[in-house]
């Protein structure tokens, strides 16, 4: 009977000792889970970016109004009649610097 014993007890001990100690022990499981946490939120941002940039393609490809909304914003491009008008504003910080 104390064979027996000292034999569960041992294998409890290894096991116990792989579980804390060993290889793909219990501390390296919670770091890969979070890795894995962060690597899906990580992907969801991705597939969010990548669904934005298909549906600007598709924009792109079907109409003239995207084309022409994209070179007023990135170009500054007027459309033939039409007056430009830029406001210039001034800086808060400079501006206050000169009051004192």
């Amino acid at each position: 009977m104390k064979r027996i014993c000292f034999a569960l007890v041992a294998i409890l001990a290894m096991l116990q000792y792989r579980l804390w100690f060993g290889e793909n022990n219990l501390s390296q499981y919670v770091v890969l889970e979070a890795q894995i946490l962060e690597q899906q939120q990580s992907n969801e941002k991705l597939i969010a970016r990548n669904q934005i940039l298909k549906q600007e393609i598709l924009d792109l490809k079907s109409g003239t109004e995207a084309i022409e909304e994209r070179a007023r914003n990135e170009l500054g491009m007027v459309k033939e009649g039409e007056t430009f008008y830029r406001v210039v504003g001034s800086d808060i910080r400079q501006s206050s610097q000169f009051g004192q």
